[in-house]
């Protein structure tokens, strides 16, 4: 796997990538996404442009969907996935319109970081790769990006019990219940987070994530 340079200082890439290729290439299975956009989130990225990181779990285990960011998906798939179909409707009640697909690339071009916790899942098997060790890369980002006021969107149980990552400061942490169907009506619809990061952002003089188009 090709090594965000950006990212390299991160001990993760010296003490923990290896063990984790050796097992990747043990591993039969079609792995998701395809190794050459398993860093994406990182390669879009760098290091000093995160203004905003977005939480998320595992790749997308369908095939043809995942490609290395947080609830993004390539530009041709369709339906959208349950959750990121969720999303969207949030973002229209909040801001009045949504992307035309589920491609979120043009957000992390503007400093949103859209961070899996693991990087990687066999085709078809959720949560399968859980056990790898990729959860210290995620660590280790939270800790850094925090070292200075960042925005922290921590959707569900699994996202909110990383949060002891995050350094204290002048953060904006948002942290309701998932956009999964299971949970989105328990907190997550009505947040408007969207307009939360924005505001945040222009309070402190920044210019403003554009949500919807490229």
């Amino acid at each position: 796997m090709q090594i965000p340079e950006r990212w390299s200082f991160l001990p993760f890439f010296s003490e923990s990538l290896p063990g984790i290729e050796a097992a990747l290439q043990e591993d039969t299975r079609e792995i998701l996404p395809p190794e050459e956009h398993r860093f994406a989130a990182l390669m879009n990225t760098a290091p000093e442009q995160v203004r905003v990181v977005i939480l998320g779990q595992d790749p997308y285990p369908t095939p043809g969907h995942a490609h290395g960011l947080s609830f993004s998906v390539e530009p041709d798939v369709r339906p959208l996935p349950r959750s990121l179909n969720n999303i969207y409707k949030e973002m229209v009640d909040d801001l009045g319109q949504a992307p035309v697909n589920g491609d979120l690339r043009h957000w992390a071009n503007q400093g949103v970081l859209l961070l899996n916790t693991v990087l990687s899942v066999p085709a078809k098997e959720a949560n399968g790769h859980k056990g790898l060790g990729w959860q210290t890369l995620s660590h280790q980002i939270l800790d850094e990006v925090s070292k200075r006021p960042t925005a922290f969107v921590l959707w569900g149980n699994h996202a909110q019990a990383l949060a002891k990552h995050i350094r204290p400061g002048d953060h904006l942490l948002i942290e309701t219940a998932h956009p999964s169907p299971l949970s989105a009506r328990k907190g997550f619809f009505g947040s408007r987070p969207f307009s939360r990061i924005n505001d945040w952002l222009a309070a402190r003089g920044e210019s403003q994530i554009n949500w919807i188009t490229a």
